[in-house]
């Protein structure tokens, strides 16, 4: 059970909730509270075959993904998390299937299942677990994980977008918006162009995208600015422990 000091701040109750269900659920329960910045990279290393538990938000996830995938052993290695955070702070867990109560979420890691997740990682060594938009919204959203570039205005983009190689915009042709995330075993890709018209869609192993500098949100993160990225799925790569009768 590896716990986020951002999770013992903003919820120490939820977070007090975790461990007095694993612990009476599960037996004996390894308690690590993170300290400093490599505490999670010792954790992870010394965690000799244990089931990890995540208690804490999105971001906390993600950093265990990021150095999981780093070392090869994401796919062995499966996952759990309790969500600990405001609503926005675990969208990512929710749309995931994690429930974001913390007795719903701890009874899950007790009985629940393994699922086998896709993901998007990036050339800069990033992980991607739902979908990514271009460019990065002016302000934040609700924190919803959907296609939310199509309802808020922004400028147009100069953007070269390859899918596989195959070109479904170039520089010379502006775009609203580009979306892509990592769908049964596939990356899907959407291209909104500007002014409006028809959408350019395509399933890829990888998505290419440059031009002049842009920025991108992915789960709920700002990133950027870059003049060129590339998204490469990666199926099946997370195990995350959901509740029994979720969706396969």
């Amino acid at each position: 059970m590896v716990i986020d000091p951002t999770a013992r701040r903003t919820d120490g109750e939820s977070v007090r909730i975790a461990r007095d269900v694993l612990s009476a659920g599960a037996g004996e329960v390894k308690v690590c509270v993170l300290e400093g910045p490599h505490a999670l990279t010792r954790v992870l290393a010394r965690r000799n075959g244990r089931r990890v538990v995540i208690v804490g938000d999105d971001g906390a996830l993600l950093r265990a993904v990021r150095l999981l995938h780093r070392t090869g052993e994401l796919g062995t290695s499966p996952l759990a998390m309790v969500p600990v955070g405001p609503g926005p702070s675990v969208a990512v867990a929710r749309a995931l299937g994690v429930p974001t109560d913390a007795v719903a979420a701890s009874r899950a890691v007790l009985t629940g299942t393994d699922r086998r997740l896709d993901m998007l990682t990036d050339d800069a060594g990033g992980v991607v677990l739902g979908p990514l938009g271009i460019p990065a919204p002016r302000s934040r959203s609700s924190g919803a994980t959907g296609l939310w570039w199509r309802t808020v205005h922004r400028p147009r983009q100069r953007l070269r977008v390859e899918a596989d190689g195959r070109v479904l915009a170039d520089v010379d042709r502006p775009v609203a918006g580009v979306s892509v995330r990592a769908a049964n075993g596939l990356a899907e890709v959407v291209v909104r162009p500007s002014p409006a018209g028809a959408e350019l869609s395509a399933r890829a192993t990888s998505v290419t995208v440059s031009g002049p500098a842009f920025s991108y949100r992915a789960d709920a993160l700002d990133q950027g600015p870059t003049r060129a990225r590339t998204w490469t799925v990666r199926p099946g790569a997370l195990r995350l422990t959901v509740p029994a009768g979720g969706p396969a």
